[in-house]
């Protein structure tokens, strides 16, 4: 039986990401050799990671070296194996990151690969999930997550509402009534570190922040409209406005009993707060005045390393990644969600409440639009625009409007 090794990685002495850029070789990778393929995995779940490629490791005799690398070291290390073309063979990608990843080189295009493995096709995953830049193919989905909302069904009721807001109009009239519970106490919660949320907000309203041309305009009337949404529920007094706010402790303790999250929120909830067992439950968002209600389709993908020396074998071992028996295993491993389309219509989800509402949601959901650097480019500009004219009082107009020029004409394809 061959062996799977998982290893950590520490975080690397920090490097600009244009060194990497300027140092990235797109030379034809080496001809092919048999060994441990080198997978990269995002966070804390190597072990989880090494469990479920266990089988085909033992089916195949390819050996698997996982390597585990904290989410907040990924564009430190993927500078440095860029410049050196020394990576891994198959590596995840954030969403958030995709274009980051594409643009430096490091993704190895699927298109001319799906004949020989149809696994890969982008048609077995949801739509709205991003697996290219441009026309190429650079990734598979591998995990999905979108964001629903929580809401606490005993509060509601002693609060005179007996269904969870449909709208956003209506989510804003109940965080009001509910804030008005007395001191400390809130309607609905918005972190002041989620840039999603404004967007999500605008796709409810039927509108979206890149142009027909596939550049970044958030100057538009749907964007607008989810703003004043969005500061309007600050304006209400309905959100908490310390920035360390804890969203869990919030809604196990009832001070925010309204909030958006992924699903790893309810394991929490279920593991901190059993005893709020029934009392609470989940729906899809809310929609805008259209009867839109799309979320974010957020999680990761799956991608070969440009320079493989493993070609074929990386592309086997992604094909059983993107098979349906791995998406379930995985599921039931780490909790995540499968991104294959087929592995979310099994019996084995649907039969579960809340797996249902999370895959209803993920059918009208998109993912981020794909600019380079999203987080600590547009993003954060944008939650700095929000936060400002939230949080200290700055011009509203002038702000939106230095945001506007800062960010038009991004490109996303």
């Amino acid at each position: 039986m061959k062996r799977i090794l998982v290893r950590a990685v520490a975080p690397l002495a920090i490097v600009g990401l244009a060194v990497g850029l300027a140092g990235c070789s797109t030379g034809a990778p080496a001809a092919e050799v048999t060994g441990p393929l080198t997978v990269w995995i995002m966070g804390d779940s190597g072990t989880n990671f090494e469990s479920l490629v266990a089988p085909y490791v033992k089916e195949s005799g390819q050996e698997v070296e996982v390597v585990a690398i904290p989410w907040d070291s990924i564009d430190e290390k993927l500078t440095t194996a860029v410049a050196s073309g020394d990576g891994p063979d198959l590596i995840q990608v954030g969403l958030s990151k995709l274009r980051t990843f594409a643009d430096a080189g490091a993704l190895m295009p699927l298109n001319d690969e799906i004949a020989d493995h149809p696994g890969l096709d982008p048609a077995n995953f949801p739509s709205g999930v991003a697996s290219s830049v441009g026309d190429s193919q650079v990734t598979v989905p591998w995990v999905a997550d979108t964001r629903v909302l929580f809401y606490r069904t005993d509060i509601l009721a002693e609060a005179g509402i007996d269904a969870p807001p449909t709208t956003w109009d209506q989510l804003r009239k109940d965080a009001k009534v509910l804030a008005s519970r007395g001191e400390g106490q809130y309607g609905y919660y918005i972190p002041q570190w989620d840039s999603p949320l404004p967007l999500e907000i605008t796709w409810s309203y039927g509108g979206d922040v890149v142009d027909g041309d596939g550049n970044i305009d958030f100057d538009t009337q749907a964007f607008n409209a989810a703003v004043d949404t969005y500061l309007g529920l600050y304006a209400d007094g309905s959100v908490p406005v310390n920035g360390d706010f804890d969203q869990t402790q919030g809604f196990i303790s009832g001070i925010t009993p309204m909030l958006m999250s992924g699903p790893y929120l309810a394991g929490g909830i279920a593991s901190a707060a059993p005893e709020l067992e029934g009392k609470w439950d989940i729906t899809t968002i809310p929609a805008g005045v259209d009867g839109e209600a799309t979320s974010l389709f957020a999680g990761s993908n799956l991608g070969v390393w440009f320079n493989t020396d493993q070609k074929t074998a990386s592309l086997d071992l992604l094909e059983y990644l993107s098979s349906v028996e791995a998406q379930l295993s995985w599921y039931s491993i780490n909790g995540e969600l499968p991104a294959l389309s087929a592995a979310l219509e099994d019996s084995s989800l649907t039969s579960d409440k809340l797996v249902a509402i999370y895959t209803e949601q993920l059918a009208s959901s998109k993912s981020l639009p794909l600019v380079a650097n999203w987080d600590g480019g547009t993003g954060a500009d944008l939650l700095a625009a929000l936060n400002a004219v939230a949080l200290t009082g700055a011009d509203k107009d002038s702000t939106l409007k230095a945001f506007f020029d800062a960010t038009k004409g991004a490109p996303t394809n």
